[in-house]
C-alpha cells in the first residue's frame, strides 16, 4: 500500500495541500476528483515521490518511501504525468521499452521487448510500433506513454506490490479510448496491483473506481465508494453545481447528470452576455 498520512506541502508561503491521507491499495483503483486547483496533482507528486511533503510521511508497502532508492521505487510504480512531449524521432516501441530501464542490466533481452510489445497491445496501439512518436496525435501519443507506464510495472515484484498512478490519463482522449485506457487500469487492479487516478469525470470515476477521494482547496472533503461520496450534496458543495445522481440503468454504479433546470434559475441569459 502506498500510505500517505497528514500529508503538507507547502511552496514558499503557499500551501497547496494541507493535512491530507489517503492511501492507494492492492487490487484496488482510486480515483482522485476535485475542481481545478485543489491539489489533485500535488497529491499524485507526493504519492509518486517526486515531491517531497513539507509534513506528514508517505509509506509504500510499510517503508518510508525516502529509504527505498529510486530504481526500487521505480520497479514497483509507474507515474503517467498530463503532459509527455517528445520532440526527437524515437520510435513507438523504443518509448515503450524506456518503461523498461529499472530492470535491465545493460541492453534490454527478448523478455523486455515481448512486454513492451504486450503493453503497445494493452493500449491497442500494437500496430504503431514502428511509428515515429512526434508524428501521432495528442491522444495517441498519450496511449503510448501510458504502454511505457504498464511496461515499467508488468510484472509484480518479488517483494511487494506494484502502483500505478495516473494524472489526467483521459484527458487528450475520445469516448471509446478513454473506456479502453480505463479498463486497463482497472484490469491491472484487478490483477493485484494499487492504481491512483486524477480524473476530472466523475462518472469515469464512479464507472471505474473502487474509492473516490474528493478533493477542495488543498484538502480531502470526502472519501469513500463512489456510490457513498458522488452524492448531489457533495458535488454541489466541492464543485458549485446542482446534480441528479440516478441509478445507471445497465452498470452498477451512480449516474451523475447536471441539473441544467435547477443551475437556470441562477445563471446569467447568454443573451445578455
Amino acid at each position: 500500500m502506498i500510505a500517505l498520512r497528514d500529508i503538507t506541502v507547502h511552496i514558499g508561503d503557499t500551501t497547496l495541500i494541507e493535512r491530507v491521507s489517503a492511501a492507494v491499495r492492492p487490487g484496488q483503483m482510486t480515483a482522485v476528483v476535485g475542481p481545478n486547483g485543489a491539489g489533485k496533482t500535488t497529491l499524485l507528486r507526493v504519492a509518486s515521490g517526486e515531491l517531497t511533503p513539507s509534513e506528514g510521511a508517505v509509506q509504500l508497502d510499510d517503508r518510508p518511501l525516502a529509504a527505498l532508492s529510486e530504481q526500487a521505487q521505480a520497479r514497483r510504480r509507474a507515474v503517467l504525468p498530463q503532459a509527455s512531449r517528445l520532440h526527437f524521432a524515437f520510435s513507438v516501441l523504443e518509448v515503450v521499452l524506456m518503461g523498461r530501464t529499472p530492470h535491465v542490466q545493460g541492453r534490454e533481452g527478448p523478455e523486455d521487448w515481448a512486454i513492451a510489445e504486450d503493453a503497445l497491445d494493452a493500449v491497442a496501439m500494437a500496430g504503431f510500433a514502428d511509428r515515429d512518436v512526434p508524428t501521432l496525435s495528442g491522444g495517441e501519443q498519450q496511449r503510448v506513454h501510458l504502454a511505457r507506464a504498464l511496461a515499467q510495472i508488468w510484472t509484480p515484484p518479488d517483494d511487494g506490490h506494484r502502483y500505478l498512478l495516473l494524472d489526467e490519463p483521459t484527458a487528450s482522449l475520445d469516448l471509446a479510448h478513454q473506456q479502453n485506457v480505463l479498463r486497463t487500469a482497472r484490469a491491472f487492479a484487478d490483477q493485484g496491483a494499487g492504481v491512483l487516478a486524477i480524473l476530472h469525470d466523475l462518472n469515469l470515476a464512479a464507472q471505474f473506481a473502487d474509492h473516490v477521494v474528493v478533493m477542495a482547496d488543498g484538502g480531502v472533503h470526502a472519501q469513500g465508494a463512489p456510490a457513498s461520496v458522488l452524492t448531489p450534496p457533495c458535488i454541489r458543495e466541492v464543485f458549485g453545481w446542482p446534480v441528479c445522481v440516478l441509478a445507471h440503468p445497465t452498470q452498477s454504479c451512480p449516474l451523475i447528470v447536471p441539473d441544467g433546470a435547477e443551475a437556470g434559475a441562477t445563471v446569467s441569459d447568454p443573451n445578455s452576455l
